[in-house]
């Protein structure tokens, strides 16, 4: 983990922390002056707090999109709730005495808030700041879902791949930047209160956390001032990383093209950033299977006999987002029903059909993705294809899956076929002898305008992408992502060997 990751978490944080400051104080007060106003702000900022923060910058990446500015927006609006309680009550509690002292010497309305009330209100309303500064720190991990970058994406691959170094080194992170941003605001908040709640040292408080933010600035500028080019976004699983650092190093190679990896984000989120006129995405990595059944909501069923699943999906994609696939890479990342070896031999599993008489006794266990309705590959069409009927069912997060599989909360799973894990933890990949799945055919997938919007500094660059086609098989992959989730091996590293093995850089 690098000092970029750490910049990069504080930039959401302060930022965040400091809008939430400036929307939320005024709310504090409006709901204070306001007796008619006060229900609907306090109700308002409490709704927020109750929303799940995923379904929140779900629904606000919908709205406005990937990246930064959606994760600053939504640990905004979770930020409101202590502010604007604490600095509503602060004022509330003021002694009545004083308020008619402030009248009796011929303050104005406003002049008894910022003079008076604001002053003594301040330690509560300091308080809340405290408590959402605190509080965004952890929000923010959730950033690596919608391209926001952060720690929150190194945690999710450490998590996934059972390395501690990387997870104690996140969370150690998080833990002291917690405690060093509570001990400067602490020491800010005694300074306050020494001065007997001054004005000035009132604006001074305040003037830290906008510094601190400024600090982090600079940091920020120099990651950004690098996105340019072709743009990607990484990946949540490893052969998405790995093939965006073979294609990024190969454009480089072949073309005057920069290409830009920006941060972390799921594959649905890719799509929704590739498409549209409002594009954050120029290219990602993308399986035919997944573009039918997933993005573009299509059945295996729906392929015109005598053409492929690869050139519908690809048609319907053009015509319909102006889209396109670039090849076949050759590995075959499709969906796989996978058992522990113990399991395997107990009951001599062979394809899907055998398990399929056993199911009852058994429990299955997969990614939250896989028991949605988003596409047809999922959890309730597969069980009713074969006839499952499984004991029990278990919904967990992606990077928690093999390590769950591994303690023997189920034995049952689906995989994908490329995943270097499979080995790690001995499962058994059954064959899917009725074909249920579809291919799952790796391509890069991507907007059609990029190539005349590149023209100049890459006039090659479909030629370029289709050097790789056919190039890495299965086996391949699975053994990158290996090296990678198991061995402990740089990602970039790994895709420059395999560039260098297989003669594809020129220069």
């Amino acid at each position: 983990m690098n000092w970029s990751v750490i910049v990069d978490h504080l930039f959401i944080v302060l930022t965040a922390s400091v809008l939430s400051v400036v929307i939320g104080i005024p709310l504090g007060i409006i709901a204070y002056l306001f007796p008619k106003s006060r229900s609907i702000i306090l109700h308002l900022v409490d709704i927020f707090q109750t929303i799940p923060a995923l379904a929140l910058l779900g629904m606000i990446m919908v709205l406005i999109g990937a990246g930064k500015t959606t994760v600053i927006i939504g640990i905004l609006l979770y930020s409101l709730l202590p502010i604007v309680r604490n600095t509503y009550l602060g004022l509330s509690e003021i002694e009545p005495g004083i308020r008619e002292a402030a009248r009796g010497v011929g303050m104005t309305r406003m002049e008894r808030i910022t003079k008076v009330e604001f002053p003594l209100a301040f330690p509560s309303i300091f308080t809340g700041i405290r408590l959402a500064l605190i509080n965004a720190i952890g929000t923010a991990v959730f950033a690596a879902y919608v391209g926001g970058g952060g720690i929150g994406g190194i945690m999710n691959q450490a998590i996934r791949t059972r390395n501690m170094t990387d997870l104690l080194q996140a969370t150690g992170a998080l833990m002291v930047m917690a405690v060093v941003l509570d001990l400067i605001m602490s020491f800010c908040e005694n300074r306050v209160r020494q001065s007997h709640n001054s004005t000035r040292r009132i604006l001074a408080s305040l003037a830290v956390l906008v510094g601190l933010c400024f600090v982090t600035i600079p940091g920020e500028m120099s990651v950004m001032g690098s996105s340019e080019g072709l743009v990607m976004y990484d990946g949540d699983y490893t052969e998405v990383r790995i093939m965006d650092r073979i294609a990024k190093e190969m454009i480089e190679d072949q073309t005057d093209l920069t290409v830009t990896i920006k941060d972390q984000m799921t594959q649905v989120n890719q799509y929704k950033s590739l498409i549209g006129d409002d594009h954050t995405c120029d290219m990602m990595l993308s399986y035919d299977g997944t573009l039918l059944t997933t993005f573009l909501h299509k059945d295996p069923t729906d392929v015109p006999e005598g053409e492929t699943l690869y050139h519908y999906a690809n048609r319907i994609a053009n015509k319909r987002n102006d889209i396109s696939l670039v090849g076949k890479l050759g590995f075959n990342n499709t969906y796989a029903i996978a058992v522990t070896q113990a399991v395997a031999d107990k009951y001599n599993l062979k394809t899907i059909s055998d398990l399929a008489a056993v199911s009852d006794q058994l429990t299955f266990g997969a990614e939250h993705d896989f028991f949605t309705e988003e596409g047809s590959m999922k959890y309730e069409p597969f069980c009713e294809f074969y006839g499952m009927h499984f004991k029990e069912a278990k919904s967990v997060d992606v990077s928690l899956k093999y390590d769950a599989i591994e303690d023997g909360e189920f034995e049952v799973t689906e995989v994908f076929a490329t995943d270097g894990l499979n080995l790690k933890a001995n499962l058994v990949i059954l064959e899917d002898d009725q074909h249920f799945f579809p291919e799952y055919n790796g391509s890069f997938l991507i907007r059609n305008d990029v190539y005349e919007r590149f023209k100049d500094e890459a006039p090659n660059l479909k030629s370029v992408l289709k050097q790789l086609d056919g190039q890495i098989s299965t086996e391949d992959m699975e053994q990158m992502t290996y090296q990678v989730d198991v061995k402990g091996k740089d990602v970039d590293e790994v895709a420059h060997q395999f560039l260098v093995d297989n003669d594809l850089l020129k220069n």
